[in-house]
């Protein structure tokens, strides 16, 4: 199975989650844990070893935030 690697730009998410619900693998969630400039939780990786590199969360996001390399 492809494997895939998602990076954000994690000061320019406004945690619309788009990408995590457009994920066809479940693999993106809020950080719950940070707050970014903009006062949002923003998405992170949660579960890398499941992502195929599909891209669709970069696809999904309005502001270019998520850009996605595939292995």
């Amino acid at each position: 199975m492809a494997k895939g690697t998602v990076h954000f730009v994690e000061d320019r998410c406004k945690a619309c989650g788009l990408c995590i619900e457009f994920c066809p693998r479940d693999v993106l969630e809020f950080d719950n844990e940070s707050i970014n400039i903009l006062g949002y939780h923003p998405v992170v990786l949660t579960k890398p070893e499941s992502c195929t590199g599909c891209a669709i969360c970069g696809l999904m996001c309005p502001d270019l935030v998520i850009t996605v390399e595939k292995e």
